[in-house]
């Protein structure tokens, strides 16, 4: 992005090693950039790279991490730890039996020597990364003094020594168990993230990359490698398609905004209302609550590659998946299995030749074979029978999905984008009662040109010692100096931020209540707090960055759409010839509309245009889908 400008490119995911996908993906922009390829050119004419990642997602999913230990203590046990909401099957999965508890009523040298011997016991039983949380008020008295004694005897220069975590350290949460929480988890997501990210900035700086690599976060900021908290980052892929979809949904006044992210394995479904981006305070990690607010995108299985199969009389989609290695049988690369990828290849809407930009050409024989083996021989059912059965179930699936994460309103559009979202979302839509659909112009990479988005910025939070002034404006002192430091690891000045502070009161049955301080007016406390309140503050620190100019609108004059021809497509099982509108071949800069049944194409995206429907192209190369009526801005 730059000058106005949006260049955008796509490529497949390296799972053997993502570095190569990140430098893949940066080869074909500076090809695009330049006309040919140039890596050292864009490198050099680059002022930020913003890059996020699903390295520790997966791990965590995969349970592919460190065997990780701990230690609890104080008023802390580990069944608190193990009963927490939702976290019974992750405790077992990753903790088992390597957690300890320190005897009760230990003190001083007793309580170190006790510390230490239990750490060596984990260390002998596996343990390669350990976390120490104490619970109660002296949580961080205790855990510095346990500090200290397991750095004098097992000093961290020596090769083996374990790396341990204090979970006061991560989160000054005054819930024992979700701080502790926040704790593993992070610890778990660490090693995998850390070396990925290094290893791919060290590249760049090989590559004489001249700005340093930007992590984009949950939270919708970003930040440097070595300033990222590693649970911050998961699920910031879907957290990029939302802030790109908060944008759209600002500029377009659209004030219910629900999102479908439908990639090769699930669909990340999110909602922009009138409050922005939803999210949970105390955001969830495989269900269990963190310290940390997280963006409320929730992963449906069900995407361009997931598994279609007869199961009895019905077809099962989903949840595994055949992602893009090998992928869907029509990819040709090894795989036998049925996908809806390879039902909309037979089915006339997807080209062979012209899928992902011409640079993957599918193989309808071995879709077939796929769908006849797994779908329609087992369900005694004709080849077009088959592919509409499987079309009716996944979009059946994704439009459960959707119902399931909102209420639909009236004035509810629909966002559709990711490779496969916006292949039938008129079937999608209309299965939800909603007539609008919005899809983005590089629906394609909207996580990615989201993430264009993002400011630089931190957030760090305490609690206040007591409901007064004078305990908050200590805090804000305490907070603007942790913010000035955090941000000169940025190459920011504070003064240069702009700065939130949020006053957080929690009441005894876990009511939360937000209050936004103005700039500068972290001084006194706000009126009619809940009586008893556990009270903290936080402070969000933002450097502003360049982003892309947002122009264009939709209902103003167009004029028709020019057809590139036509494309022979059966739907519901009747095969008929519908027009083919290709986005590259329209008129640049003004609006374009036409009316369905017609297939809109892009490069790296395919739309069916059902009956009922029109579709308008805007100057900005958005598209809105329309059902019955002409579109109401």
């Amino acid at each position: 992005m730059g000058g106005g400008e949006v260049v955008r490119t796509k490529t497949l995911t390296t799972p053997h090693d993502l570095s190569q996908c990140l430098f893949d993906g940066l080869r074909k922009a500076s090809e695009a950039v330049y006309g040919r390829e140039d890596l050292e050119a864009l490198l050099l004419s680059t002022a930020a790279i913003r890059y996020s990642t699903t390295q520790g997602t997966n791990a965590l999913v995969e349970r592919k991490g460190p065997r990780l230990g701990l230690v609890v203590g104080g008023t802390l046990s580990v069944e608190q730890v193990r009963a927490a909401d939702g976290a019974a099957a992750l405790f077992d999965s990753v903790l088992g039996d390597r957690a300890v508890a320190l005897p009760t009523g230990l003190q001083d040298d007793a309580l170190d020597d006790e510390a230490v011997r239990q750490v060596g016991e984990l260390a002998a039983a596996g343990a390669n990364r350990l976390v120490v949380a104490i619970g109660g008020p002296r949580r961080a008295v205790l855990e510095q003094q346990i500090k200290r004694k397991l750095l004098r005897t097992f000093p961290p220069h020596l090769l083996g020594a374990l790396p341990i975590l204090y979970a006061h350290e991560v989160a000054d949460d005054a819930d024992d168990a979700r701080r502790t929480w926040t704790a593993l988890l992070n610890a778990f997501l660490h090693p995998a993230m850390e070396r990925f990210l290094y290893s791919a900035e060290q590249k760049l700086r090989e590559a004489r990359a001249q700005s340093p690599l930007l992590v984009f976060r949950n939270d919708g900021l970003a930040g440097r490698v070595a300033k990222t908290i590693a649970l911050k980052t998961y699920s910031s892929g879907p957290r990029g398609g939302m802030e790109g979809t908060r944008v759209l949904a600002a500029h377009y006044g659209f004030g219910h905004l629900l999102s479908m992210d439908i990639g090769g394995t699930t669909t990340d479904i999110g909602l922009v209302d009138a409050d922005g981006v939803r999210a949970d305070r105390r955001g969830r990690v495989e269900g269990v609550a963190t310290a940390f607010p997280l963006c409320d995108v929730v992963s449906a299985g069900v995407g361009g590659s997931s598994i279609l199969r007869a199961d009895g009389e019905a077809i099962r989609v989903g949840p595994d998946s055949v992602g893009s290695a090998p992928g869907p049988a029509c990819f040709g690369l090894g795989g036998t299995l049925a996908t809806i990828t390879d039902a909309f290849l037979l089915s006339g809407l997807l080209d062979p030749d012209s899928f992902f930009g011409g640079k993957l050409r599918l193989d309808q024989e071995r879709a077939r074979q796929a769908v006849h083996t797994h779908i329609a021989d087992p369900l005694r059912m004709g080849g077009q029978e088959a592919i509409a059965a499987m079309e009716a179930a996944w979009v059946a699936k994704v439009a459960d999905s959707l119902k399931a994460y909102a209420e639909i309103r009236p004035d509810t559009t629909l966002a559709a984008f990711g490779g496969a979202g916006a292949l039938v979302a008129c079937r999608v839509a209309e299965a939800i009662g909603v007539r609008q659909v919005l899809i983005p112009g590089l629906a394609a990479v909207f996580s990615a040109y989201g993430i264009g988005f993002s400011d630089v910025g931190h957030t760090v939070s305490a609690p206040l010692a007591q409901a007064s002034d004078a305990a908050l404006q200590e805090a804000a002192t305490v907070l603007r100096a942790q913010a000035e430091r955090a941000m000169f690891g940025e190459d920011a000045a504070i003064d240069d931020c702009a700065l939130r502070y949020t006053l957080e009161a929690v009441t005894a049955d876990g009511e939360v209540q937000a209050h936004a301080l103005p700039d500068g007016a972290a001084r006194t406390l706000p009126r009619g707090l809940p009586v008893g309140a556990a009270l903290s503050l936080s402070l969000t620190a933002v450097k502003p960055m360049d982003r892309p100019a947002m122009t264009g609108r939709f209902g103003g004059t167009s004029q028709p759409a020019v057809p590139g021809g036509s494309r022979r497509v059966a739907v519901g099982g009747r095969e008929s010839e519908l027009p083919l509108y290709r986005v590259e071949d329209q008129p640049k800069g003004v609006a374009v509309r036409a009316a369905g049944p017609a297939v809109l194409e892009e490069a790296f995206f395919t739309g069916r245009i059902d009956a009922g429907w029109t579709f308008e192209i805007n100057a900005s190369g958005d598209i809105l889908l329309s059902r019955g009526t002409e579109s109401v801005q």
